[in-house]
């Protein structure tokens, strides 16, 4: 079995997912294996259908797989009951998604404290602080989502994914509802978050521009690794899109 150093935060072995049965089966993942280092912001991408947000949901403990591991530290999600999955994304996960999923009632702060107040945990002021200062969000802390801007809301979303301190974050096309400006402020919180907070980062994206921020970007193509990039750019991203969309 292949195994992975200390150092992976989440990894998939030998993953396999497959949607349907008989002739209408659907291999989405076919025998996927790699790991994402912590402290490090790593985006997958891949052509339309190549399987990056069914690894995302499988590692996040969204999906289940058909066969294969799933690694969270020394967890293995793939052998957990749902009460226990649930636990494990509650406290050791975190999510932002396209759509920012605020609740319009709650105040900014609110919002942010949402998942702590869920687990009965009282917040760490200081990690607290360091967030809302980080994020720019210390005179917005007052407002309801509809009086922020949709920047502003992705940044709300992003605090509240950071303040349980989780293990991995997950974005799923993270900027996809935001225009260029914000999208790239966004981008450049998440690049910060692993930089400067250690914080693991694994975001699905289909825009190179988006890419670029990361680390590390792994390619997939028909459910399986077709490679990776390290220190990517604009460039380097979209010419191996190419190669992969010329390929199939």
């Amino acid at each position: 079995m292949q195994t992975y150093p200390p150092a992976a935060a989440v990894a998939a072995v030998d993953l396999v997912k497959v949607y349907g049965t008989g002739d209408t089966a659907v291999r989405a993942l076919d025998g996927v294996s790699v790991g994402f280092d912590r402290g490090r912001f790593t985006a997958i991408m891949g052509p339309s259908g190549s399987g990056k947000s069914t690894l995302m949901h499988c590692l996040a403990g969204l999906d289940t797989a058909t066969t294969g591991q799933v690694l969270l530290g020394g967890t293995d999600l793939t052998t957990r009951s749902d009460r226990v999955l649930t636990k494990v994304r509650r406290e050791r996960i975190g999510f932002v998604f396209q759509s920012f999923n605020l609740l319009p009632q709650l105040t900014a702060e609110r919002n942010i404290l949402l998942p702590l107040d869920l687990a009965g945990r009282r917040p760490d002021q200081e990690h607290l602080d360091r967030l809302v200062t980080t994020l720019g969000l210390a005179g917005r802390l007052g407002h309801r989502p509809s009086e922020l801007s949709g920047g502003q809301q992705q940044r709300v979303a992003l605090a509240r994914a950071l303040v349980t301190r989780p293990e991995v974050l997950f974005a799923d096309e993270p900027t996809g509802n935001l225009d260029s400006r914000s999208g790239a402020e966004v981008l450049g919180l998440l690049r910060d978050s692993a930089r400067d907070l250690g914080q693991t980062i694994v975001m699905v994206t289909h825009d190179p521009g988006a890419a670029a921020y990361a680390d590390r970007v792994v390619l997939l193509a028909d459910g399986r690794l077709a490679g990776e990039i390290h220190q990517p750019d604009i460039a380097s991203v979209t010419d191996a899109l190419q190669t992969l969309a010329s390929a199939r």
